[in-house]
């Protein structure tokens, strides 16, 4: 630059030099000053001077004049440069001359430069002479020169975290290249102080480090067990050296070695009886370890194969079920519940439980026989057998079920259903016929049913030939079928047996069974259908998944016949975890059976990788249904009353329980209400939070039996009736028998209490009858819960004329009861109402009547008497005191009246006995307030003057002689 300023030097004066002789003359201002046509310039922010390159110096050719000036060399003293003027908006700079006569000048910023706003600026610069003359006319312009300058920056920020905090999470034993990063920002212009140069841990002694660009790994496998988190500070540096202004808190958590598994479920999960629906899953996901996951596949099992037969089933009586499910009449119930109509299974071990059904075991050396008539002997028309049977692999030998055979003589078997190697057979043997061909006569199925252990539905659907079998609501076909003979003709009566057969031949049974048997059932002159089979199949409980609209066409969701489990598949793990949400535990009956049902989820994903692809174990949970709330079946009415001869004798006998009535009722605890206790007493334990109550519900009931207390009942005099058309007209079947009658069938209890006031004794010789007693209990559910026992007992009223029983009016208290009406306690003596009391009155009625009138006319003779005396010695009294005359007695004679003493002795016995009859209570209503009133006056009275009322009692004044 030096050099370059010199060669200008020697041209400036060569050519100052040149023009002074040429100008001299004219002394005018011809020439522009001249400046460089570019500038670039430096400036530090916070400092107001800028560093030209090349330095600011403005020429003019009319030198030597005084209007031609040179920064380096002025020939004469009046050459000079005015000044320079900038040109640009908002030019935070200013061109000040420094010498005019060298054309010397600088550029400095009006005030302090930021870099941080603006790095650079541009501009442009023009130099002007002086002009000429001493008002400067004429001034001349330099070209315009364009000036650029660069602000330089200075450290004045530090570096800044983009977050307030960090949060990373790790898997224990796991060493990662990365784990999270930090970083940092710094305010400055300049790429020297705007880069973070370094990251630091400020934290002593953490298993962690960090490099320069903010990412922080672990040194060391990271241990759960040692630290669940760790918690950093970290700081950054920029490259000017200055730390953050504020360090940051990093914190890392280790979690335990990722298992894939379903997480957020609880295992015990509790169900309560009535409430509906329970969703078993409301916060599951299955936790893949982020493996990429292409589908998901689980199968969610729920285990009730100990509850009842396979699940929880509504418990009633086979017949009984099967009139619910919609089965027509013709059924026959080989297996009831042991009663005092069906008592042919009383032998036979069962469960000894209510909570089930009524299960009966055959151990391999029981058998039952079914007594005659209650099965046709032949069975020609369509019918159909059904049996729930559990049965393990056994021996090799033939285990019968159900067997008709020849009774005596002979080993015939007419039909039979047997099990034989794990087979199920049905033997069918045609009774004898014209045409002596070959027929089908043995069904062979070969079944896994048959020998696991389980409970299984079966259904014999018989239209011969064909026979066609349902297992669990699912058919199959025979695959074996072996022809025979018909039968020969024979007048052998058959025997039907259950659990052997009967060998008529060696009067013995054979072919044991060895399993559980329920619900046998035989069904003549119709085939039971499809929607019949599933309905009996069916399970009270299960489970259930309403699919959310966003997920059901992503997810495939399918159950087995019962309910019992169910399969999921599908992609899309959000999905399916809500539909695994949505999965739920419902159990439709009233009071279901309580216990544990035992949960289990099978999966099985497929991944993208398959050598890494993760195995997910089982889970498992189980259900606990809670104890339902047992009802209590109560039967209360009417319990003792008398009739007449003549109305057990009539055509409508007499009605055993016209005024019955059924209810059940639930305890239940509830939340006492802590302000009202307070307020009844505050002498209550403190520590009672509940209280009891008794709820009235409505349920149904199947069995209502009356049976006869004493001597059983006589056929040919007496008996118990009820309208049959009343029964069928609600479904309800009615047995009887010399202990009594049954009536079984699922209804209302509204229904079965108009029923039962239907039933009516009747006896047609009475002259030997006084009374008799019956009882009636009810049931539920196959007798999983039984009322109470109500007895009645009803007296018979002989007519005839009272003086032959007058010595036995007070044997028989019995028949007189007094009427009540329906609205009092039904406990108790009482008649059913004034019609049926009116009977005709006994000797023993009329004897207590004139008795009771008598002492009610002594008691109140008695009181009039006493009352008279009382009023007579008052008014005795009161004229003493009128006269008040001191009497002389000298010549008084007194004269003793015993009449008088022994009739106020009477009248005090009487008061006597007056008393006690008041105490008893038992004449209140003929004594009128008045007279007790005066009653009471005479014995308060008595011991304030007891000698002057002896005195008047024993003394009779003679005052004849008495002068006044």
């Amino acid at each position: 630059m030096r050099f370059r300023g010199n060669k200008q030097f020697a041209s400036a004066v060569g050519l100052v030099l040149g023009l002074l002789c040429a100008v001299e003359a004219a002394k005018v201002n011809k020439h522009k000053p001249w400046i460089e046509t570019t500038y670039h310039g430096i400036v530090t922010e916070n400092d107001d001077k800028v560093l030209l390159d090349p330095p600011l110096i403005a020429l003019d050719k009319d030198a030597p004049l005084r209007y031609a000036e040179s920064f380096e060399v002025t020939l004469t003293e009046e050459g000079e440069i005015c000044g320079f003027r900038i040109h640009g908006q908002n030019v935070p700079f200013e061109a000040v001359v420094l010498d005019k006569s060298t054309g010397e000048g600088v550029i400095r910023a009006k005030d302090k430069l930021d870099c941080e706003l603006q790095k650079e600026h541009t501009f442009t610069i023009q130099a002007y002479d002086c002009g000429e003359g001493p008002d400067g006319a004429n001034m001349k312009k330099s070209h315009k020169a364009t000036v650029h300058i660069q602000v330089n920056d200075i450290n004045e920020y530090s570096p800044v975290f983009k977050e307030k905090s960090y949060k990373a999470t790790v898997i224990e034993g796991k060493k990662y290249d990365s784990i999270l990063k930090v970083e940092a920002v710094d305010a400055d212009c300049s790429f020297q102080f705007s880069q973070i140069c370094n990251y630091e841990i400020v934290t002593p002694d953490v298993p962690f480090t960090i490099d320069k660009d903010g990412f922080i790994k672990n040194t060391e496998k990271l241990s759960y067990g040692k630290e669940r988190m760790y918690k950093l500070t970290v700081t950054a540096y920029d490259c000017g050296k200055n730390r953050a202004s504020e360090d940051v808190l990093v914190k890392i958590s280790v979690k335990p070695t990722c298992k894939p598994s379903w997480q957020g479920f609880n295992k015990r999960i509790e169900y309560e009886p009535g409430t509906g629906s329970l969703a078993l899953f409301p916060s599951m996901h299955l936790e893949t370890c982020d493996e990429p996951i292409t589908s998901i596949r689980a199968s969610i099992e729920l285990e009730t194969n100990h509850i009842g037969k396979g699940c929880d089933r509504d418990t009633y009586s086979e017949k009984s079920l099967h009139k619910l499910c919609g089965a027509s009449s013709g059924t026959v119930e080989l297996l009831p519940a042991p009663s005092s109509s069906a008592n042919w299974t009383v032998g036979l071990p069962t469960d000894n439980g209510h909570d089930s059904d009524q299960v009966f075991e055959f151990n391999g050396t029981q058998a039952i026989k079914v007594p005659n008539g209650m099965v046709s002997t032949s069975l020609k028309d369509p019918f159909t057998i059904s049996v729930w049977m559990r049965h393990g692999p056994g021996a090799h030998e033939k285990e019968t079920i159900l067997c008709n055979s020849d009774k005596t003589e002979m080993n015939r078997h007419h039909y039979s259903l047997y099990v034989h190697n794990c087979r199920l057979i049905f033997l069918l043997r045609q009774e004898p016929s014209e045409a002596e061909n070959y027929k089908p006569a043995e069904f062979h199925w070969k079944l896994d049913q048959v020998c696991d252990k389980e409970w299984h539905h079966y259904v014999l659907n018989v239209e011969f030939p064909t026979v066609s079998v349902f297992v669990d609501g699912t058919t199959f076909e025979p695959f074996l079928v072996t022809e025979d003979y018909p039968l020969h003709a024979s007048k052998i009566e058959t025997q039907l047996t259950i659990g052997a057969c009967w060998q008529g031949g060696n009067a013995r049974m054979a072919q044991f069974f060895r399993g559980n048997l329920a619900g046998l059932i035989i069904r003549t002159g119709k085939l039971e259908n499809k929607k019949v089979i599933d309905c009996l199949y069916t399970c009270k409980e299960g489970l259930d998944v309403q699919l959310p609209e966003e997920v059901a066409s992503a997810i495939k969701v399918e159950f087995n016949p019962n309910q019992s489990s169910l399969t999921v598949e599908g992609d899309d793990i959000d999905a399916f975890d809500k539909v695994m949400q949505h999965i739920s535990y419902l159990n439709s009956r009233q009071f279901p059976t309580p216990g544990i049902r035992h949960l289990r989820i099978s999966t099985t994903v497929k991944c993208f990788n398959e050598e890494s692809c993760v195995t997910v174990p089982d889970a498992e949970g189980y259900v606990m249904v809670l104890q339902p709330e047992e009802p209590k079946i109560s039967l209360s009415g009417i319990d003792h009353f008398a009739r007449s001869a003549a109305e057990f004798e009539s055509q409508e006998g007499v009605t055993l329980f016209p005024e019955l009535r059924i209810v059940s009722t639930i305890t239940r605890e509830v939340e006492a209400d802590t302000e009202s206790e307070a307020a009844e007493g505050a002498d209550d334990d403190p520590t009672v939070q509940e209280t009891v109550v008794s709820e009235e519900i409505m349920h149904n009931l199947d069995t209502c039996e009356v049976t006869v207390v004493g001597d059983e009942l006589d056929g040919e005099h007496e008996s118990l009736e009820v309208d049959m058309s009343q029964l069928q007209q609600r479904s309800l079947e009615m047995s009887s028998s010399n202990v009594g009658l049954v009536i079984t069938g699922v209804n209302t209890m509204a229904n079965y209490e108009q029923v039962l006031h239907l039933i009516r004794y009747k006896n047609w010789h009475t002259e030997a009858l006084f009374d008799r007693k019956f009882k009636l209990v009810c049931s539920e559910l196959n007798g999983r819960y039984i009322s109470n026992d109500f007895k009645v007992e009803v007296n018979v009223i002989h007519t005839a004329s009272p003086m032959e029983h007058a010595n036995n009016a007070m044997v028989q208290p019995n028949f007189i009861n007094p009427v009540h009406h329906a609205s009092v306690d039904l406990s108790g003596h009482n008649l059913v109402n004034a019609h049926q009391a009116s009977v005709v009155p006994s000797a023993a009625t009329i004897v207590i009547v004139v008795c009771v009138s008598f002492l009610v006319f002594m008691i109140i003779l008695g009181v009039f008497r006493i009352r008279a005396a009382h009023q007579r010695t008052m008014r005795d009294q009161e004229n003493g005191k009128e006269n008040e005359m001191d009497w002389d007695d000298s010549a008084l004679t007194i004269t003793v009246n015993p009449m008088e003493t022994y009739e106020d002795q009477h009248s005090s016995e009487e008061e006597e006995e007056e008393e006690e009859e008041s105490e008893d209570g038992e004449e209140e209503d003929d004594i009128t307030s008045a007279e007790s009133e005066s009653s009471e006056d005479e014995e308060g009275g008595e011991p304030e003057d007891q000698q002057g009322a002896s005195r008047q009692q024993q003394l009779e004044w003679d005052d004849s002689t008495l002068t006044y």
